[in-house]
């Protein structure tokens, strides 16, 4: 694949997408302080899937009517909404925004090895297996070897973040056939199998009718369905139009960086040397596996 050169507009516009993306995180926090995580999960995928829906049919297009489709809509929707959404917003109860920014960031690192076995053409080359190693150790460095022994909910916060990266990774293999649709119609059908499958959890272990949020989580929640969901869906698609896939991996670098201005300078979050560490040998994986430095030089 060919990787386009990156121009002005191109750069603002992953800056842009990964604020919305950043912010997240920081929504969550907040939100967490007042809904029940599964709750938060299905009012963000499923006024998400309205606002894409009424998008869809207000541009002329129309959702697909193959039930073969939208079974793949739904096996979409688990894998990059409903379980990684779902683990990322629990673990967040245990774990700090900037440092559950990091870990989700691994996710490429798991894309790599996951490619290799589910995939023909992408295989394992010197640079790669590099990359997982700087990645994995530096998950390991961030949790930190001691953490393990500790009490508490923090680790499997940690292990839960994880786990939603792996989700992701599994999910970018599985959208590959989704190619030629409209994404458009992609994301809207994948967020309403993802808000279907999320009622029957969240009535059954969950009570949300009986909550009463204030206004600032209120505001929180709002900005994490309509910025850092809806309008995030729509922004990546076009970017991605304009940057091109390989470019757009940017984003994930930029992702915890304003994840973590959002955790320090606002929610007071304490960034650990194992988390600096942590990120640093993440970040380099994704550039040995990324490439383009090395190639360039």
């Amino acid at each position: 694949m060919v990787n386009k050169k990156l121009s002005l507009r191109g750069y603002l516009y992953i800056a842009f997408l990964s604020v919305l993306w950043g912010a997240s995180f920081f929504f969550v926090k907040l939100t967490l302080r007042e809904i029940t995580p599964l709750t938060i999960v299905l009012v963000r995928v499923g006024v998400s899937a309205l606002i894409l829906t009424v998008l869809v049919y207000a541009t002329g297009m129309k959702m697909p009517s193959s039930p073969g489709i939208w079974g793949a809509f739904f096996v979409m929707g688990a894998l990059n909404n409903l379980v990684p959404f779902s683990l990322t917003i629990w673990g967040q109860q245990y774990v700090d925004s900037s440092v559950a920014s990091i870990l989700t960031a691994s996710a490429p690192v798991f894309s790599v090895i996951l490619a290799h076995f589910l995939t023909s053409e992408e295989r394992m080359t010197p640079a790669r297996v590099t990359g997982v190693f700087l990645g994995l150790f530096g998950v390991a460095v961030l949790i930190g070897f001691d953490s393990l022994q500790s009490s508490g909910l923090k680790v499997p916060g940690e292990a839960a973040l994880l786990g939603a990266g792996l989700c992701y990774a599994f999910s970018a293999i599985y959208g590959r056939r989704f190619r030629g649709m409209p994404p458009l119609v992609v994301a809207s059908g994948v967020l309403t199998g993802a808000a279907v499958m999320m009622i029957p959890p969240v009535f059954i272990l969950e009570n949300p009718l009986s909550l009463t949020p204030g206004t600032t989580t209120l505001a929180a929640l709002a900005g994490l369905t309509f910025l850092s969901t809806t309008l995030a869906y729509v922004f990546y698609y076009k970017t991605l139009a304009i940057t091109g896939p390989t470019n757009l991996l940017l984003v994930t670098f930029l992702i915890p960086v304003n994840a973590i201005f959002l955790g320090v300078v606002v929610l007071g979050e304490t960034l650990e040397p194992s988390a600096i560490a942590g990120m640093v040998f993440i970040f380099a994986a994704l550039v040995v596996t990324d490439g383009r430095l090395f190639r360039k030089r």
